[in-house]
C-alpha cells in the first residue's frame, strides 16, 4: 500500500497486523480521488476518516492538498500503524487522530464541518449503516456541498432510508463498493 499522488507520492504505508483492518486498494484510491478531483473535493479541504485503520483515504487527502484530516479509530493497533503512517508520509501537522469509538466521535460537538465523510468500517457487522445514520442526523457535521461517502462489500448495501442525506452515486470496483452522498438542499 502507498500513496499514489502528491507531495508524498511514492511513500509506503505500513499495513495493521492482523485482519482487524480492510485496507483500501490503491485501484480503490485512485479511482475514488479521481472522482474527488473532478468534484473539487480535495484542495484545501476538511476530511473526517472514520474508523480509520491504516489512515491511507486521509493521507491521499492530505498528500493531494487537503486543508486538513481528523482520523477516528479506537483499535490500538491501527492508532500505532496511523502514527506511523502520518509521520513517513510527512503530513502529520495537518491531521489530527482522535483516539476512540467513532460513534462515540458522531455525537459529539464538531469542531467545524468536514467537506468529505469517509465511513470505511469493518464488514459484515451493519456499523457503515449506523455511521452512515448517526452523519445524516447531524447535517451541521458537513459544509453545504459535503459529501459522505461509504466504502462497503457490495453485498452489504441496503436502503438506508435517510432524512438530510441523498445517494448520488455508486462504483463498484470487484469485492468493493462506493457509495455517494450529499445533502438534499
Amino acid at each position: 500500500m502507498r500513496v499514489i499522488a502528491g507531495t508524498a507520492k511514492g511513500r509506503t504505508l505500513q499495513s495493521v497486523p492482523g485482519d482487524s483492518t480492510r485496507p483500501i486498494s490503491d485501484r480503490v484510491k485512485s479511482a475514488l480521488f479521481s472522482i474527488l478531483h473532478s468534484q473539487d473535493m480535495i484542495e484545501g479541504r476538511r476530511y473526517l476518516d472514520l474508523f480509520a485503520g491504516t489512515g491511507a483515504v486521509g493521507i491521499e487527502a492530505l498528500s493531494r492538498g487537503a486543508g486538513s484530516a481528523l482520523f477516528c479509530e479506537r483499535d490500538r493497533a491501527a492508532l500505532r500503524t496511523l502514527g506511523h503512517n502520518l509521520h513517513a508520509a510527512g503530513v502529520a501537522d495537518r491531521a489530527q487522530v482522535i483516539p476512540g469509538d467513532a460513534f462515540a466521535y458522531l455525537t459529539r460537538p464538531s469542531p467545524a464541518p468536514f467537506d468529505v465523510i469517509y465511513i470505511a468500517p469493518p464488514q459484515y457487522q451493519g456499523l457503515w449503516l449506523k455511521a452512515l445514520q448517526l452523519a445524516d442526523a447531524r447535517p451541521e457535521l458537513r459544509t453545504e456541498e459535503g459529501l459522505v461517502i461509504v466504502q462497503i462489500f457490495p453485498k452489504e448495501w441496503l436502503e438506508p432510508g435517510l432524512a438530510h442525506l441523498v445517494h448520488v452515486d455508486e462504483r463498484k470496483y470487484g469485492s468493493t463498493a462506493l457509495h455517494f452522498f450529499e445533502g438534499n438542499h
